[in-house]
């Protein structure tokens, strides 16, 4: 048993030592109306989502830390014989950020409760780390119906724009302050997910943008736990369910009829012509408590959340024999290659008619100075 324990132990410090953490921090002082900190004092922290708790008491400067929490709304609720209750609603816990909650307790009975709601500002005293969050609510809202690059699908990495010093271009193509693309590194859920053979090409096994609760997008100065790279670090978290059931049905849709044409063309009735574009990505979610009646109830413990997601792109043909040449082609006979469309005439006042192929042996010179060819004789 001694040994079971040992490596048991062995195994959560080597975890808690390597991983690379995307959770957040909650951190403050409690103090009292005169600003003499104030030791010992209970504070209570709770998810406002899955209702999950964590009590800790300040230090004897009274200061409090609450790390590896994961991002979402936290109340944070204070208590101190002889003072009233302190409670602090709606503080954010972002990806690989610390929130700063600074509390005054009035003097008062316990009975008595002072609520604030409002929104604690991000202070990292113990990092100079410059990053930009983008959290759900922002990857819902702003415009992401398919990602930078032909066909591809929705892809958050293109919220790269968003962060100051950084840019994205074509095939997730990601520069960070300078540094050469590809030397990014992703981490999701606080394991590396870039891809070894190209980082460019991660959206391929990336979660879906419905399955992710925020990222955080660390352009410099980043922690040592996450080294080994150069060009920006992206760390994601998933979303998880709450103590409540919520699901969602989607669908982004992309048809050419919704489109603008293209500027100065005629698609033959008067019409700009406009390519084909049908794209669909669609998926549902559903989220909640585990629990199994008469068995167990996971409300405030144990969570769940599914996502399926299907893309499908339907812009084209594909015609597997149009760069095979036709049994005429293979004889010289390249009478079908013409349309018959009159392109204009030449300087010697012959008709260029489209799709017509010329004898470069029979260059010469024409009367206005140019160079001129004769068309094939025959079929060409």
């Amino acid at each position: 048993m001694y040994k079971l324990r040992s490596l048991l132990a062995a195994i959560a410090f080597t975890t808690l030592g390597f991983a690379q953490s995307d959770r957040g921090t909650i951190t403050g002082t409690v103090a009292d109306p005169a600003g003499a900190l104030i030791p010992n004092a209970q504070v209570l922290i709770v998810n406002q989502g899955t209702g999950v708790r964590l009590e800790l008491n300040t230090t004897q400067t009274g200061a409090f830390s609450a790390p590896y929490l994961s991002a979402g709304l936290y109340d944070v609720s204070v208590e101190m014989q002889g003072f009233r209750k302190s409670l602090q609603k709606g503080v954010r816990v972002q990806v690989a950020q610390t929130a700063s909650v600074d509390i005054v307790l009035q003097l008062g009975t316990a009975s008595e409760s002072i609520s604030v709601t409002s929104e604690a500002a991000l202070l990292t005293p113990d990092s100079a780390a410059v990053s930009t969050t983008i959290n759900r609510e922002q990857l819902n809202q702003l415009p992401l119906n398919f990602a930078i690059g032909q066909g591809a699908i929705r892809n958050p990495l293109s919220f790269t724009q968003l962060s100051p010093g950084a840019s994205i271009n074509g095939w997730n193509n990601i520069k960070v302050n300078g540094a050469p693309a590809g030397t990014f590194k992703i981490i999701f859920e606080g394991q590396d997910t870039t891809s070894a053979l190209d980082g460019r090409v991660s959206d391929e096994s990336q979660a879906s943008v419905e399955a992710v609760e925020e990222f955080t997008l660390q352009t410099s100065n980043y922690s040592a736990e996450f080294g080994q790279v150069g060009g920006g670090l992206f760390n994601f978290t998933s979303r998880s369910g709450t103590n409540n059931f919520h699901s969602s049905v989607y669908d982004y849709y992309v048809n050419e009829a919704f489109n603008a044409g293209i500027p100065f063309t005629n698609r033959g009735d008067n019409n700009l012509v406009r390519p084909r574009a049908r794209r669909n990505n669609y998926g549902a979610t559903f989220g909640g408590p585990i629990v199994i009646p008469k068995l167990y109830n996971g409300k405030n413990r144990t969570f769940f959340f599914l996502n399926y997601e299907k893309y499908l792109n339907k812009e084209g043909k594909f015609d597997g024999y149009g760069t095979v040449p036709t049994d005429a082609y293979r004889n010289g006979d390249f009478s079908l290659a013409r349309t018959g469309r009159n392109l204009g005439t030449d300087g010697l006042g012959r008709p260029i008619l489209e799709n017509t192929i010329y004898d470069p042996r029979t260059n010469r010179t024409g009367p206005d100075g140019r160079i001129y060819r004769d068309v094939f004789p025959n079929k060409m």
